[in-house]
């Protein structure tokens, strides 16, 4: 059997005193684009930042085989990218610069980017619909150009497993589907795709498979046609919908907001 890329037991995460996960658990093998789904405050930003080693947490992560404590951080670079909600920026780098620091992990201390590694972020570049803004500061971007630069560096990185934290969410339309496209490109390639995605429609067009998270529990995890049903809508997200059929998966009709559990009806 197949070793799974990313191993979950039992993980719970507290921050500021407060129980954020709860003992979840779940493994991912390759060739996988999974969504990673709740509401707000659910636990998504958590679970990715436990999985990218960046929060300390109970419970195991294995990466391929290995517990993820085990690898240095350089080793978990080459196997491993992270591309944050909110990427950090160093203004003075150009975009070409910053794309290019996704080379680091592949490079001895001091070394100088080879070939390979500049027909890499050539093509990350190309990727992201940004070879015409590589000479740029990024100082001078949008919100929403940054977090292509920040995909593309992901990219650039070429690592068989890749961690998104909402990344359409400073994307325009047709970047958003181009990424949610690349992405499944990237999954069928054989690379292993975990992505917090706030619109469940996209997920379910895009991903082989949902986690859905409520309270910092798994509540679901499946098939977006297994998972999005209308008692989970309610439960889950707290929307009444109507769920059916469509020709890339299911289709949502949010009708109303539900109030949330435990208040009674208003006269």
């Amino acid at each position: 059997m197949p070793v799974p890329a990313i191993l979950v037991r039992d993980v719970a995460v507290a921050l500021g005193g407060r129980g954020v996960l709860s003992r979840v658990s779940f493994e991912i093998g390759a060739a996988t684009l999974v969504a990673v789904v709740g509401a707000n405050g659910a636990g998504k930003t958590t679970l990715l930042r436990a999985l990218a080693g960046l929060l300390p947490h109970d419970g195991a992560v294995d990466l391929f085989g290995r517990p993820a404590r085990a690898w240095s951080a350089r080793e978990r670079a080459l196997r491993l990218a992270f591309v944050r909600q909110t990427p950090p920026a160093a203004d003075a780098f150009t975009v070409r610069e910053t794309v290019a620091l996704g080379r680091a992990p592949h490079l001895a201390w001091t070394a100088a980017l080879t070939a390979d590694d500049r027909a890499a972020v050539e093509a990350a570049l190309e990727a992201l619909d940004l070879g015409a803004l590589a000479g740029r500061p990024l100082a001078a971007l949008s919100g929403g150009e940054r977090q292509r630069v920040a995909l593309a560096q992901a990219l650039a990185q070429d690592t068989p497993a890749l961690l998104l934290d909402e990344p359409t969410a400073h994307l325009d339309i047709r970047h958003t589907l181009d990424l949610l496209a690349r992405a499944r490109a990237l999954a069928d390639g054989g690379r292993t795709v975990v992505a917090a995605v706030h619109d469940l429609g996209l997920a379910a067009r895009f991903a082989d498979r949902m986690l859905v998270l409520a309270g910092g529990t798994l509540a679901a995890d499946g098939p977006p046609a297994d998972v999005l049903t209308p008692e989970r809508l309610a439960s889950a997200f707290g929307v009444a919908a109507e769920v059916s059929a469509g020709p890339d998966g299911p289709a949502l009709r949010y009708l109303a907001p539900l109030p949330p559990a435990g208040d009674g009806a208003r006269s």
